[in-house]
């Protein structure tokens, strides 16, 4: 079923939903729509999952391979990182279960973008992520070659 709002303005289309919704007046909300929209809030926060792990990943993997450039910029980029990803976990407990799988996703980017940013061969890095997800998140965890 189409809806001319949702699929022509979008922010109206929220706002007449959640108008809806809080009057109690189900049968008249866009439930389709609705659920859709709601299936890619969570979509959403695993994509930001994998997009801190690569982050975090990226730079351990360019902290120990390239122990000439590190500094307080890369140094404050991982805590921040760790930061953000202790924060999203805690906002979201249930993403733990997909952990492994997004840590293997994301070391994958991770290890590619490394490889393009250093200039080293991707078959420098270790194949699959050298570390657990404890390690990673540590404060006193710098990865040594």
């Amino acid at each position: 079923m189409s809806c001319p709002l949702y699929d022509h303005d979008f922010y109206a289309w929220t706002t007449k939903q959640a108008g809806l919704l809080r009057a109690g007046k189900l049968s008249e909300a866009d439930h389709e729509h609705i659920a859709e929209e709601i299936e890619n809030l969570g979509l959403r926060e695993k994509r930001e999952l994998i997009s801190h792990l690569t982050v975090l990943l990226r730079h351990l993997l360019k902290w120990e391979f390239q122990p000439v450039h590190r500094g307080a910029s890369w140094r404050l980029s991982i805590a921040n990182t760790r930061d953000a990803l202790t924060d999203h976990m805690a906002d979201n407990p249930s993403l733990q279960s997909m952990l492994e799988a997004g840590i293997d996703t994301a070391y994958r980017r991770a290890r590619r973008d490394a490889a393009l940013e250093t200039g080293l061969a991707e078959s420098t890095f270790p194949a699959s992520c050298p570390w657990s997800f404890g390690q990673m998140m540590a404060e006193d965890f710098w990865p040594e070659a």
